[in-house]
């Protein structure tokens, strides 16, 4: 089991501070003559839900993609806990960060086998134990994973991505392709792995999922940060923009 050390709700700005994982600084990424994020300045806190908002194409993705080294910046820098990203072979980084996708990426084989491709050496009894914490039935290591349902297999992708143990979450809009069942299934599986002390850096275009998960939020549009802080605080922000895109009450 991970340590718990509580959510972001109510931690004073002293603490972010001490608490960020990732800070982009004059961030720029896509095509260079074409860019799809520009001048991303944000520290983001390791802790908590962040949840990640903006229009279609404002390039939500494709930070979540330099936060784990499947893309580079072509200018600024990302450090994570002080580090350069640039300076870390991305293997080492992402045993520290997982992600998990939209689309369930499944390997061929077993559940136990997909598992493996995170961890070898892996004991069936602690795959068995991972199942469980993401509340699947110890039963299904054995089965077949292209079986699965989508929220089975969304799940089993949680589980591998913990197996390496990381720090921080990336979710690129993980329950798009779920029922109102399973997306609520994985929302509280993120939910209770953020208050058992793993960032959750999530992606998202449902207003409604902001409002039940977000510890903090940041806004992109057009490539920029427009916004960053607690709902509470971008309820009543200035740009109607941004308080369209979390849901705030009129």
């Amino acid at each position: 089991m991970w340590t718990r050390t509580g959510s972001w709700k109510g931690t004073t700005v002293s603490d972010v501070a001490r608490q960020t994982g990732f800070s982009l600084r004059e961030v720029a990424a896509g095509p260079a003559l074409t860019p799809i994020l520009t001048d991303i300045t944000v520290d983001l806190p390791e802790d908590g839900m962040t949840i990640i908002v903006g229009p279609s194409g404002s390039g939500k993705s494709t930070l979540l993609r330099l936060l784990n080294r499947l893309d580079d910046p072509f200018g600024g820098e990302i450090t994570w806990r002080g580090e350069a990203l640039s300076a870390m072979p991305p293997h080492t980084l992402r045993r520290q960060v997982g992600t998990i996708f939209q689309r369930a990426p499944l390997f061929e084989g077993s559940v136990l086998d997909n598992f493996r491709v995170a961890d070898p050496d892996l004991a069936s009894e602690r795959g068995g134990h991972v199942l469980e914490h993401v509340g699947l039935s110890v039963d299904l290591l054995d089965r077949d994973a292209a079986t699965l349902s989508g929220g089975e297999a969304q799940r089993m992708c949680v589980a591998r991505a913990l197996l390496t143990r990381p720090k921080v979450l990336l979710a690129d809009e993980p329950t798009a392709a779920l029922d109102v069942d399973g997306r609520l299934a994985i929302e509280g599986l993120a939910r209770q792995l953020a208050d058992e002390g793993i960032a959750v850096l999530w992606v998202s275009h449902d207003t409604d999922q902001v409002r039940r998960l977000a510890d903090h939020v940041l806004a992109i549009v057009d490539g920029k940060v427009a916004a960053f802080g607690h709902l509470s605080e971008l309820d009543t922000h200035a740009d109607p923009v941004v308080r369209r895109l979390i849901g705030a009450p009129t």
